[in-house]
């Protein structure tokens, strides 16, 4: 394990400093929005509002989003990541202490819908800039690192998050409403922080190379036939379009997780709590054995892999009466699925032009946060409507034969071509 450990020590040395600096504000960042993610909901419910202003908190948060993420990668090619990923940044950390202190309905909204548009500026911005700092052959390595720090970063200010709230109740006996903002406001600092590293980035001018033999001048043909913004929307849609379904049976389970473990089995919140993070714990482990797999196969196949091979754990957890089973169930599916994301985050930068790298990242993040978001009543229908078994077992149904059908989309539509590419 030591060996292991230091290996991928060595790995993220050997980035370059712009890499690193990237990842050190991410991690800030994350552990912030992690703060956030588990805490701000509780803050709401503790300011006496009912369940339907925190749903509408979500649902304006993830619409602003969405409205915004097209426009964030056009200014992000246009303009330069780094900026976006700065004023990104510092007005998120603004956004963030706003909502730690505001009490009223109508202003909570307000910042939720402003947290959602300012947020989508840094968040397009970050795969591509990896992958103009990174060489084709170091990003699967770079992109899984990079998604598995994220995700252990974010339980990290999951459990911050809690332990910051009920230490200043039970230490300092201060109010549930207080100890929280509090906790929120810590979590703002800390995401503030990010923009120390960020700061740091430098801008690498890429030279342009002088065309002199027969040989160049084809590959310049070649090149800016590339460049073409008919050919790399074409395969931003095609991309697109697996990620629409990916996202649409997404929005089906992944959401509601912890309603199916207390309602199906009557499971406490401790546990939950638990298993979920546990799940994220096995998700960053998968995500740093998903170069080994690249290595034998390709990134299309490798892709394909995870995700075919994640979908009977999947249909196990819809239709299992045993609690064990259903956890197993879970983090086996949880690793397995995720574990393609930093493929996917490979691929997608690989197929279009540097140009168009911020709007591809744009769209896929569009597409999969619309399908997310189109599933909300969609499931809630299923389960109150069939109940807590049948319910559940629908929807479980439908997010795996909608991963089947996206797999194997595809692998048609990419696998081929591009297993040829990169070989």
């Amino acid at each position: 394990m030591t060996r292991w450990i230091r290996s991928w020590v060595l790995t993220i040395s050997s980035f370059n400093r712009n890499i690193r600096m990237f990842m050190l504000a991410n991690v800030l960042i994350q552990i912030g929005m992690g703060v956030f993610s588990v805490m701000y909901n509780l803050y709401i419910r503790g300011l006496g509002f009912s369940e339907s202003v925190n749903g509408s908190v979500i649902a304006i948060n993830s619409l602003a989003t969405a409205i915004m993420l097209i426009p964030a990668g056009l200014l992000s090619d246009k303009f330069g990541r780094k900026k976006l990923l700065i004023v990104g940044t510092l007005l998120t950390a603004i956004v963030l202490f706003g909502r730690s202190i505001v009490t009223v309905e109508h202003p909570i909204l307000i910042f939720g819908f402003l947290a959602g548009i300012v947020w989508a500026l840094s968040q397009v911005s970050g795969v591509p800039f990896l992958a103009e700092n990174s060489a084709p052959s170091e990003r699967m390595h770079l992109f899984s690192i990079h998604f598995a720090m994220v995700t252990v970063a974010n339980v990290v200010g999951n459990l911050l998050g809690g332990f910051v709230a009920d230490g200043l109740q039970s230490l300092f006996n201060i109010g549930i409403v207080e100890s929280i903002r509090i906790s929120l406001m810590i979590g703002a600092g800390i995401f503030s922080l990010g923009l120390i590293p960020l700061l740091q980035l430098k801008i690498s001018p890429k030279p342009e190379p002088k065309i002199q033999t027969e040989e160049r001048k084809i590959k310049a043909i070649t090149a800016t036939e590339d460049d073409s913004f008919k050919k790399n929307f074409k395969m931003i849609v095609l991309f697109g379009l697996s990620n629409m379904m990916i996202g649409t049976g997404s929005g089906l389970v992944i959401p509601y997780l912890n309603l199916y473990f207390a309602n199906r089995f009557g499971a406490s919140n401790s546990y939950v709590g638990l298993i979920i993070a546990l799940g994220s714990a096995m998700t960053a482990v998968a995500m740093l054995i998903g170069p080994i797999l690249v290595k034998r196969v390709g990134k299309v196949r490798a892709l394909v892999i995870f995700q075919f091979v994640s979908i009977p754990f999947l249909f196990i957890t819809g239709y299992t009466n045993s609690l064990f089973i259903a956890s197993m169930g879970f983090l086996l599916r949880q690793a397995l699925m995720n574990a393609g994301n930093p493929i996917t985050s490979a691929i997608a930068m690989d197929v279009v032009h540097d140009k168009y790298k911020g709007l591809a990242n744009s769209v896929n993040q569009m597409v999969f946060n619309l399908g997310w978001a189109m599933m909300g009543l969609p499931a809630a229908w299923l389960v109150t409507t069939y109940g807590n078994y049948w319910g559940y077992a629908f929807t479980f149904s439908i997010t795996g034969c909608l991963y089947l059908i996206a797999s194997t989309y595809f692998y048609f539509i990419f696998g081929r071509k591009y297993q040829l590419k990169e070989e």
